[in-house]
């Protein structure tokens, strides 16, 4: 066993008995190579990285390859989930040699971790068109040796780059006023759709991701221009073909439920079957927000899925949430996801087998290498819901039996930030689709991060498995982690919640924030870096400060402090002219700031046991409403100073929904059908 054995990270762990000398991140492995003066070979990858498990089957495991690699580099390897930090600095670095980014990353640095050179996959023996992995890392220490005049060039030009990456582009602002119209929403919405397909959604050729954040700001954009009296249909049309195709495609887990991390083909047919929290997260929330307007079963059928799917196989034992399930088990890719035609037919029998394999495209020949993946593109229409019951039953059966197979590694670790989308997107659906248990979940995985991955200063940890907490938080930590106690505050109206939320937000300014504008990603302690980066640009998750700008602004609303709104327009306007160059990675950014610039206080008054208030709530969840923020009240409690509905109360002993836009509230609602004609 290597230096891994000691780590607790499933990914790291995976390579703790390989014959190379892996080193963890860290002082120590950067200081013996300075004092052997040997060249660092940085792999970076995940758990469920389906080329990671194929380049160490080929390279890491090989006795002849491990000794190549311990002659002449100090060997470190990183698990991405856990350092987001060092992922994100070396993952840049390569993007800025002209390389196309991915995982296993493999990037080569001096002595002191400063890159020179670095590819993804290299595969034993030479194939692909790529060079033979021993062949590269011969060639890179005789460099590295003989050359170091080139190593040097390298290495200052990707510092630079690396260095320029975290000075962000700022807008002025006068006033009071919005620092860009938000017509330039509407201007971003019609270019992206542009880029959509249109048959079978997404953006372009395979391979497809999910894009949630993407496709929110289009619904976002087709809901705005619908109020204006400019319906784009193509706009809302784009966010509609695309889910529907994911929905139905085999992206799907139709079996167990929740969406794998993307597609590899152009018809949602063929998944990198990994399943990620992050994605089921950010799908969840945008499917709940479509359903919100369409009504469609669909999206109700695969939201309720994907969250139970959530709170039966992605809870851990602390009560947070699980990271990932692996593209493979057994040592291949896919195999516990796919079927042949006769083991369709055994398990159904002659009366059933033949028409769930017409419904889900399970042919004798195949659909992917010679065996089937289930999915409903074919036809994809959905039935009646008693045909979609009778469906699910057969689906049960199938499942039985897929559930004695060789499961996909899991990895159990609880990572804050990708708990926070999950708690959100929970506590939300929780109550659109009244399902408490949900709710439940989301409360306990919160109180688990708070009151376990948190220190006395009340910094988060980042990770925790298998009874230690490790590596300290970065600002994506921070930032869902505050949105979705801000979201728990409007879904109970527990005021805990809320303060907890902001005692967040206190940690980010004394050690995250940048004169310049902004946060860093890393904390101004954070000692084992290069360079300390900033960056608004979403990525498989969300921006951290992109997101901040919808947690200031709700802030703002709900404490009616004006010092929240001024944080959140310095925010948005310290990333904005960025937007003059590139918006597509800036759709949080944007989201946020629709949020920012018209958001909607809905103020609901009542005794939280009353039936009555309940069912204004439930009507409340109901309406599309991206930028509503929720408030409940009992008669009689206080508001923040200069709220406009204080004073404001029951309305003939009745609960009451209050309607407050631009310190101004509307006509109290007492009637259920009343709320959603107010909206139209």
């Amino acid at each position: 066993m290597n230096r891994l054995a000691g780590e607790t990270s499933p990914y790291l762990l995976q390579h703790a008995a390989n014959p190379v000398h892996w080193w963890p991140w860290g002082g120590d492995a950067l200081a013996e190579a300075q004092r052997t003066d040997r060249p660092i070979l940085l792999s970076i990858g995940y758990a469920a990285c389906h080329w990671c498990h194929v380049m160490a089957h080929e390279s890491f495991e090989s006795p002849e390859v491990a000794a190549v690699m311990n002659a002449l580099f100090v060997n470190i390897k990183v698990d991405r989930e856990e350092r987001p930090d060092v992922d994100a600095i070396y993952m840049q670095a390569l993007q800025i040699m002209g390389e196309q980014g991915g995982w296993p990353l493999t990037m080569f640095c001096t002595p002191r971790g400063e890159p020179f050179w670095g590819g993804t996959y290299f595969p034993t023996p030479a194939r692909y068109g790529r060079p033979a992995f021993v062949d590269v890392l011969k060639g890179v220490a005789q460099t590295f040796r003989e050359r170091p005049q080139d190593i040097e060039t390298n290495r200052a030009g990707l510092l630079n780059g690396l260095r320029s990456r975290a000075r962000n582009k700022a807008v002025e602002f006068q006033g009071d006023g919005p620092p860009v119209p938000l017509s330039l929403l509407d201007d971003v919405a019609r270019r992206i759709v542009r880029e959509c397909d249109m048959a079978w959604g997404g953006f372009g050729q395979a391979p497809k991701f999910p894009s949630p954040y993407v496709f929110e700001l289009l619904w976002r954009a087709s809901l705005r221009l619908e109020q204006d009296g400019a319906l784009n249909d193509q706009v809302g049309d784009a966010v509609i073909v695309t889910l529907d195709r994911m929905c139905q495609g085999g992206i799907y887990d139709h079996l167990g439920g929740g969406f794998a991390r993307y597609a590899t083909d152009n018809e949602w047919l063929i998944p990198h079957f990994e399943k990620m929290l992050y994605d089921n997260a950010q799908l969840v929330d945008l499917l709940t927000l479509v359903w919100q307007s369409s009504q469609n079963p669909l999206y109700a059928r695969r939201v309720i899925e994907t969250c139970d799917w959530v709170l039966r196989e992605m809870t851990a034992d602390s009560g947070g949430f699980a990271a990932s399930y692996d593209a493979d088990s057994e040592g291949v890719e896919g195999k516990f996801y796919v079927w042949d035609a006769a083991e369709i037919d055994a398990i159904l029998g002659p009366e059933d087998g033949p028409n769930f394999r017409t419904v889900y495209d399970v042919t004798l020949a195949g659909n992917w290498e010679h065996r089937n993946i289930l999915h409903r593109n074919r036809a994809p229409a959905f039935p009646l819901e008693a045909e979609e019951d009778r469906l699910a039953a057969l689906r049960a059966k199938v499942k039985a039996v897929r559930d004695k197979r060789v499961w996909p590694g899991w990895d159990d670790k609880v990572l804050a930030d990708w708990n926070g989308l999950m708690i959100a997107a929970l506590a939300n659906a929780a109550v659109v689709f009244r399902r408490v248990e949900w709710l439940a979940a989301a409360i306990r995985a919160w109180r688990f991060i708070m009151d376990t991955m948190r220190d006395q200063d009340g910094r988060l940890f980042r990770s925790y498995r298998a009874g230690k907490r490790l590596h300290r938080g970065t600002l994506d930590d921070y930032a869902n982690m505050a949105r979705a106690g801000v979201a728990l505050f409007e879904v109970t109206g527990e005021m805990r919640y809320l303060d907890e939320a902001q005692s967040l937000i206190a940690v980010l300014d004394r050690h995250f924030a940048d004169a310049a504008g902004g946060y860093f990603t890393t904390a101004d302690d954070a000692a084992d870096l290069i360079v300390r980066g900033k960056h608004c640009h979403d990525n498989a998750v969300p921006a951290g400060n992109g997101t901040l700008i919808g947690v200031l602004a709700r802030l703002w609303v709900l404490t009616g402090d004006e010092r929240w709104h001024d944080k959140a327009r310095r925010q948005f306007a310290a990333f904005a002219g960025e937007l003059d160059s590139n918006f597509f990675p800036l759709m949080t950014l944007l989201n946020g700031y629709e949020t920012l610039h018209s958001p909607v206080e809905l103020v609901i008054v009542g005794d939280p046991n009353d039936p009555a208030t309940e069912a204004l709530r439930r009507a409340v969840y109901l309406l599309c409403l991206p930028n509503k923020v929720v408030r409940r009240l009992t008669p009689g409690a206080d508001l923040p100073p200069n709220h406009p509905a204080t004073g404001k109360g029951l309305v003939g002993g009745k609960p009451a929904l209050y309607v407050c836009r631009d310190m101004a509230c509307e006509a109290p609602i007492t009637d259920v059908p009343e709320v959603a004609h107010a909206f139209r």
